[in-house]
């Protein structure tokens, strides 16, 4: 099955995406948002709504499951002596290599990151670059920020190093900027500090926004409340291979980065529990955590603790089949042994046509870009329908990517 999978020719995924249909800025409120539906409610034909009612569509008694991950300003520019500037692209830390404890140093760090302008950056320290007239010059000479090329082999890996005693995530906040996506062609703006960002993002690691959550703010949540949808959370980095396109003419040649992620046992606990019951995942990030978890399951069955998911294990041949609520309880069975609460692992899992979905029954998301793994994912879960979701969204006016409008998929038995 493996090798049908890699074959996948990226080119049968694609549509045209006019550049005035992609938003370039989101709307002055979140929820304002169109919502295209596409579920058995719907009789599996797209139809338009407003993202403010999304409670309203949403099956009873299901889990909705956000990312709370928190974007943080991850380009940060320097200056050599010869005027030349050098873009640092943080992607994730490399010492200390946990999120919490890197960003809580006072001093020095280092990161894996990429790095714009590198021919011109042989060896040395290069200061930040501040610029005429920036307003927050005093605090940036006050905080000093330098960074040192520690290696170029492989991944590129550099020292921070800094005064005035802030943690590096108030360094980042002072002196980074959020990156947002490069298909918006335009430099971060201050209305991006906020909007790039969704309304309950809280722990700091991402250099992407989980965007389908963009359009969600507290009456929306407070209505899935009162409907008696439970709400959980997890936190998946959204790493920089999300902006990367697939430049393979068939999936197989196309690598998936590695990507860190968390759940707590009270939240599997409660995913065993919703065992036959719908379970909602606000995007692809959210998406790939859930599918994920059940493949740590199943290392935990098979050989006694969980790893890496690796990109093409669910198309083994002969594939696994344990349930959904054997592989998560085996799960919490390992964290009960080893006294954990919360888990943290990586995942470099790709979904595309011919997966196997184990966890989830519906996704809240964006419309994707053309020839991308996330419109693969959307095939994956609605097959061969997502020409008919995209055909209507382009011809009823739905803006596309980060910024643009909403769907609501349901998953298609039997594919």
């Amino acid at each position: 099955m493996i090798n049908n999978v890699q074959n996948i020719c990226i080119e049968d995924y694609t549509y045209e995406l006019p550049e005035d249909r992609i938003a370039k800025y989101p709307l002055e409120n979140r929820d304002d948002s169109k919502l295209m539906l596409f579920t058995e409610a719907s009789g599996r034909v797209p139809k338009e709504a407003r993202f403010k009612d999304i409670s309203d569509y949403l099956p009873d008694d299901s889990l909705m499951v956000f990312n709370n991950t928190k974007v943080v300003p991850a380009r940060l520019l320097f200056k050599k002596d010869t005027g030349a500037i050098i873009e640092i692209f943080c992607l994730e830390p490399s010492f200390p290599e946990e999120y919490n404890v890197n960003f809580a140093c006072t001093g020095k760090c280092r990161w894996k990151v990429i790095i714009g302008n590198i021919k011109r950056w042989k060896d040395g320290f290069l200061s930040l670059y501040i610029g005429e007239g920036n307003p927050d010059e005093d605090i940036l000479k006050e905080i000093d920020l330098k960074v040192e090329l520690i290696s170029r082999e492989g991944e590129c890996i550099v020292e921070f190093t800094w005064r005035s005693g802030l943690s590096f995530s108030k360094v980042m906040e002072h002196c980074g900027r959020i990156p947002i996506p490069p298909y918006l062609k335009r430099d971060t703006e201050a209305i991006d500090l906020e909007r790039y960002q969704t309304y309950y993002a809280k722990n700091d690691g991402s250099v992407a926004a989980p965007t389908a959550g963009l359009h969600f703010t507290g009456k929306e949540l407070d209505d899935i409340d009162r409907k008696g949808i439970k709400r959980m959370n997890l936190c998946l980095h959204v790493g920089a291979g999300t902006f990367l396109p697939v430049k393979s003419d068939v999936i197989g040649g196309h690598t998936m980065h590695s990507e860190p992620f968390s759940v707590t046992k009270e939240f599997l606990k409660v995913l065993v529990s919703y065992d036959g019951k719908p379970v909602v995942a606000v995007g692809t990030t959210s998406t790939r955590s859930l599918e994920s978890l059940y493949f740590l399951g199943v290392h935990c069955i098979e050989r006694g603790e969980p790893q890496v998911v690796e990109q093409w294990e669910p198309y083994r041949d002969g594939g696994y089949d344990y349930s959904m609520k054997e592989s998560i309880e085996a799960l919490i069975a390992y964290m009960d042994k080893n006294g954990m609460e919360r888990l943290i692992s990586r995942t470099r899992i790709i979904i595309v046509p011919g997966y196997r979905f184990r966890v989830i029954q519906y996704i809240v998301t964006n419309f994707h870009q053309p020839q991308s793994t996330l419109l693969l994912l959307i095939s994956a879960l609605v097959g061969d329908d997502w020409r008919k979701i995209y055909d209507f969204a382009m011809k009823n006016g739905f803006r596309f990517l980060s910024y643009g409008d909403s769907s609501l998929l349901q998953r298609v038995e039997n594919l």
